[in-house]
């Protein structure tokens, strides 16, 4: 493990929980029992991290510190750790520090319904509902409107940003969010994260060798300060919504998009002619450009009949069915092939979660059902889940 450090200042001791009023507390608007939700829902993924269970050994006293700190003005964040994944590309991922995720939590807890309300229901990823299985259903729900029920032809533009997390500008996103964060402490603490540069103080956790399988241009680390955002966080989810909107709000409103889905920096606009959609490309790439300072990956976009099939998260889109992309069952038949035996029940049965999304995944399911029982274990009789093997 390679591990780099950067100069922090000496950690104070922990305080107990104050009694006493802070000075700031008229403008820190929050509970302590927001905190502890705050809490709650950050360990919902993270209950078994090194870091959650740290924090953990003394809960109490740690939230009560922690308490303090945000309501005197006085929270800093820490130490980071950065580490490299390869599927289904090599990336880096950032992962702030447990304590630091509870805040994450507390301000997305306040901030994100005022902005929530305000995004398109074509808006999807980091919002209550809209994973997926939304975004494919929704999609598909489009497609049969605009060709009534297949019985039409009609086309398809998929289109990507390039870069995306790293791409973004910080201050165009602090401009956005001080549009509806009115509230100065709020603001304040949204300022923190946003500008706050992991690189400064964190620990990259892999073989060294590992990070240059990452292209130079998608590493946070070559960035200039004001570029990018970790990914990650909670945070940056929602802040990359946030700066999407923009775009959401220009294919409805100037575009008048009428079949327009967005997840995260992927979107796809439908329509009957595909010189119309050759012009919102255009449209797009100029918008993109001038009022985000982002733009369109030009090899991922894809202008073609929707007969052919629509490839969205993961999904492939066809007449009368919806069916896990090829290359995702491929990778799970594969992997359950080589886990080791004490990783397989909980791997598999995310799988069996993620193929019974789609419409049609009976035969899919029955592969990985095969692959299963090759390796010892056996599976419900609807294909839905594999039990863990007695010895």
């Amino acid at each position: 493990m390679a591990t780099r450090t950067t100069t922090t200042s000496p950690s104070r001791p922990a305080p107990a929980p104050s009694a006493d009023p802070s000075p700031c507390q008229g403008h820190a608007d929050f509970s302590f029992e927001a905190l502890v939700q705050a809490y709650f829902d950050c360990r919902r993924a993270k209950r078994n991290s090194a870091s959650a269970l740290h924090f953990e050994i003394d809960l109490e006293r740690n939230l009560g510190t922690l308490y303090d700190d945000l309501r005197a003005d006085v929270y800093t964040p820490g130490r980071s750790i950065c580490f490299v994944v390869t599927r289904p590309k090599a990336r880096e991922v950032w992962a702030a520090d447990f304590r630091d995720r509870i805040v994450h939590h507390l301000l997305y807890n306040h901030i994100a319904p005022r902005f929530h309300a305000r995004f398109i229901a074509d808006s999807c990823a980091c919002i209550p509902g809209r994973g997926t299985l939304y975004a494919a259903k929704r999609l598909e729900s489009k497609i049969r409107s605009i060709t009534h029920n297949w019985s039409r032809p009609a086309y398809y533009l998929k289109l990507d940003i390039a870069n995306f997390f790293v791409s973004i500008n910080k201050q165009i996103l602090h401009g956005q969010l001080a549009r509806r964060v009115t509230e100065p402490w709020w603001m304040r603490l949204a300022e923190i994260i946003l500008f706050h540069d992991p690189r400064q103080d964190y620990e990259f956790r892999g073989r060294p060798e590992s990070l240059q399988r990452v292209p130079r241009h998608k590493r946070l680390i070559e960035q200039p300060a004001h570029l990018g955002l970790p990914i990650g966080n909670l945070s940056s989810q929602f802040f990359a919504n946030v700066y999407m909107d923009a775009l959401d709000q220009h294919a409805k409103h100037a575009i008048r998009a009428q079949h327009y889905i967005r997840y995260v920096d992927d979107f796809i606009l439908l329509h009957e002619s595909a010189d119309w959609l050759n012009a919102a490309r255009a449209d797009i790439e100029a918008f993109v450009v001038e009022t985000l300072s982002i733009r369109l990956n030009p090899s991922k976009s894809i202008l073609q009949p929707i007969a052919r099939g629509v490839d969205f998260v993961g999904q492939v889109i066809k007449p009368w069915r919806r069916t896990t992309r090829r290359k995702t069952v491929s990778h799970a038949i594969h992997r359950i092939q080589d886990l080791d035996q004490d990783e397989i029940f909980e791997t598999a049965n995310s799988y069996f979660g993620l193929l019974g999304q789609a419409s049609h995944s009976h035969t899919d399911r029955a592969r990985l059902a095969n692959a299963l029982r090759r390796r010892g274990h056996s599976i419900q009789s609807d294909l839905k889940k594999t039990y863990r093997r007695t010895k």
